[in-house]
């Protein structure tokens, strides 16, 4: 089976009209994807609070089975999914490789939370039980960059949706199929019911929309820190929990018993791993 996964003609969501898809490596057009404005990111977060309640009243058993079965269908087509994060992001094959297979133990191990307590007993000097109960948050914010679209969108919607919420996810459109339509359409091969996961490529104006949209509860944030600072400043103001992956350079020490050619040269490989 071949789940070819383009870029979706006239995507649903497009209200803030339509973008090529370029393959940095060659300046070829890939396709046309459909940008979100914040009206339609209001339409999906609606839609996804309401399709989020019998997710959340499904048994952990079968929210685990659809996570299960999406990992095994990323190994499956792993070679379709390589060619589109080479193709979106200019990366070479062997980082393509390592980000999807990545992206299937993201799947496997999002799985295994759905098992996980759904809760504990609290001490308490008073002769009665006092229980902490883990629930879902309800709708799930995730905000993907360009660079790793696929591990960086797919490592915060598996574990949303394994513990019962409904995500919606907004791409950059530079990489909407890597970062997005191709995980949609993977979860809906692997039985993840409608309306649970919603794609919607967009810009600054979509990202606001959704960290600002009351239904949302939880924002997972990837990218600038400039841009980091924004979504919690935002995030703040509205009392939502946010998670945030920033950018910048990480300082490395190194001794001086070790040897200089053999750092030097890891820490170059480490550095232009993913420079296409």
């Amino acid at each position: 089976m071949k789940l070819e996964f383009a870029v979706p003609p006239g995507t649903v969501y497009q209200g803030g009209g339509t973008a090529p898809v370029v393959a940095p490596a060659t300046g070829a057009e890939l396709g046309t994807t459909g940008v979100a404005n914040a009206e339609d990111v209001t339409l999906v977060c609606t839609a996804a609070a309401a399709a989020q309640r019998d997710w959340a009243a499904a048994t952990y058993d079968e929210r685990a089975a659809v996570l299960r079965r999406a990992g095994t269908l990323i190994e499956e087509h792993a070679a379709e999914l390589r060619g589109w994060v080479g193709r979106e992001t200019g990366a070479v094959d062997g980082m393509a490789a390592f980000a999807v297979g990545v992206a299937a133990q993201e799947c496997y191990e999002a799985a295994a939370l759905a098992s996980r307590s759904p809760g504990e007993i609290l001490p308490t000097n008073q002769p009665r039980l006092s229980l902490l109960r883990r629930v879902p948050v309800g709708v799930v914010g995730v905000i993907s960059p360009f660079n790793v679209p696929l591990i960086l969108s797919i490592r915060s919607v598996a574990p949303a949706l394994a513990l019962g919420n409904a995500v919606v996810l907004k791409p950059d459109v530079r990489t909407p199929v890597s970062g997005g339509f191709a995980i949609a359409r993977i979860l809906a091969e692997a039985g993840l019911p409608d309306g649970l996961l919603h794609v919607l490529p967009g810009g600054a104006e979509a990202g606001s929309a959704l960290v600002a949209d009351p239904r949302v509860r939880v924002i997972s944030f990837t990218g600038s820190t400039r841009t980091g600072r924004t979504v919690a400043e935002l995030a703040a103001r509205h009392l939502k929990r946010v998670h945030l992956e920033l950018g910048g350079n990480a300082p490395v020490l190194v001794w001086d018993d070790v040897d200089v050619d053999e750092v030097a040269a890891t820490l170059a490989g480490i550095a232009y791993y993913n420079a296409g």
